[in-house]
């Protein structure tokens, strides 16, 4: 052998032995790490509670409302219009002024009337002398008829001549009567207290029965609400009231109260008085009026306003902050916290709301407990910890709640 193969081989064998040392301990390495991972795994820890805010089941008989839109309306409109034709002296009232009962409005030129008047009472004292005159003769004739002194003719024709006198002057009162209204109804007065419209015709204009109508007068206390129910919500009522959902009274036990535009409520509460007979063919709505006192008159007329109607019942409704409901793919859903302390989802068929809370049709029970707060960290078999207790899940508030639904207002 060589000195060079020598070497060569030596070579190789150095470089074998140093290859063998850094498999070795790049082995040793991975068995330490090893080693160390298995010493530091630790046993899983228990997830701790998740706090939430809770509240309880309480099924209570729960008062609501519902609205409808609709305007007010006079209670009693009058036109005033003139009676007779002639030339209009003057207007009396303020236009848009409150006007009471018998209070002047317009004035006639009442100078025609007057002598009118004047020449039938001349004519009914003339026939009231015609009329003396005849029984006087009728007087006469009797007693000489009786001797035989005058025929029968002429009793008859003294007779005839008292009766004729007589309706003559019937004739002549009833002319002064007609003149005497006719004098009177140049003095144009309201029938009804209520707010005055502007005056249609103006001073010194010629009435006739063309442009007889003056102004209207509109009554406001009391006032009407007109507002009209849908065919639908008569039917939902009903079926409600069917599966023991909803309590109504008779139609005259209901309270009406206005709501107006700024929200705030009129103080005044109504009754209904008026019930169509028949739906309407072209709206498809049962037209219903509601009767308010007004008495300062700060509703009026056209008006338009929300008609909340009190008086219905939902029994052992349960009632739901929004918040505690949820919804998923498969609906509605809340969790519950059961006997063990754990949480698990519910479903449940949800009804009307107001504001912030959901009536409950079904899915809960009295007594269980339902997460108000912290639903987002919830898991089914989590472990609940109750920090807070709300209020009770029914009808807490002694206020009627305003229930929404189809024509009924409500917060989209």
């Amino acid at each position: 052998m060589t000195m060079f193969a020598f070497q060569q081989a030596c070579l190789c064998d150095a470089v074998a032995r140093k290859a063998s040392w850094y498999v070795l301990i790049w082995l040793v390495l991975v068995l330490v790490l090893l080693a160390g991972c298995k010493k530091e795994e630790a046993k899983p820890q228990e997830r701790p509670p998740t706090e939430v805010s809770v509240i309880k089941i309480t099924p209570r008989d729960t008062p609501v409302t519902f609205e409808w839109v609709g305007p007010a309306q006079s209670s009693h409109q009058v036109e005033i219009r003139a009676r007779v034709n002639g030339f209009l002296e003057k207007r009396v009232y303020t236009e848009g002024s409150l006007v009471k009962a018998g209070q002047v409005m317009f004035r006639q030129d009442p100078k025609p009337f007057q002598a009118t008047l004047d020449a039938n009472k001349g004519a009914l004292a003339q026939q009231q002398a015609r009329l003396q005159v005849a029984r006087d003769n009728l007087t006469r004739v009797k007693p000489l008829v009786e001797l035989n002194a005058l025929s029968q003719k002429d009793l008859d024709d003294a007779t005839g001549a008292d009766q004729a006198a007589a309706a003559a002057v019937d004739t002549a009162k009833a002319n002064v009567q007609q003149a005497q209204l006719n004098l009177g109804y140049t003095t144009i007065t309201t029938p009804v207290t209520g707010f005055s419209s502007y005056a249609r015709v103006q001073d010194g204009a010629y009435i006739n029965p063309e442009n007889s109508l003056l102004t209207t007068v509109e009554q406001v206390d009391p006032i009407w609400v007109n507002f009209s129910v849908s065919e639908n919500e008569l039917l939902a009522f009903r079926t409600e009231r069917e599966k023991g959902l909803l309590r109504m009274p008779t139609i005259d036990s209901y309270e009406v109260e206005a709501v107006l535009a700024d929200g705030s409520v009129f103080p005044n509460k109504g009754r209904i008085t008026f019930a169509s007979a028949s739906y309407n063919q072209q709206t498809g709505t049962f037209l219903l009026r509601a009767t308010l006192p007004n008495h300062e008159a700060v509703l009026r007329p056209g008006q338009f306003l929300r008609a909340r109607v009190l008086g219905m019942i939902r029994p052992k409704a349960i009632l739901l902050p929004q918040k505690a409901v949820l919804k998923g793919a498969q609906g509605h859903f809340v969790w519950v916290v059961d006997k063990e302390g754990k949480a698990a989802n519910r479903h449940v068929e949800v009804g009307p709301w107001y504001e912030d809370k959901w009536f409950i049709i079904d899915g809960l029970a009295a007594g269980e407990t339902v997460v108000v707060n912290g639903v987002m960290r919830l898991a089914p078999g989590a472990p609940v910890k109750v920090v807070d207790s709300v209020a009770k899940g029914a009808a807490a508030e002694a206020k009627p709640t305003q229930a929404g639904g189809n024509g009924q207002t409500q917060k989209k």
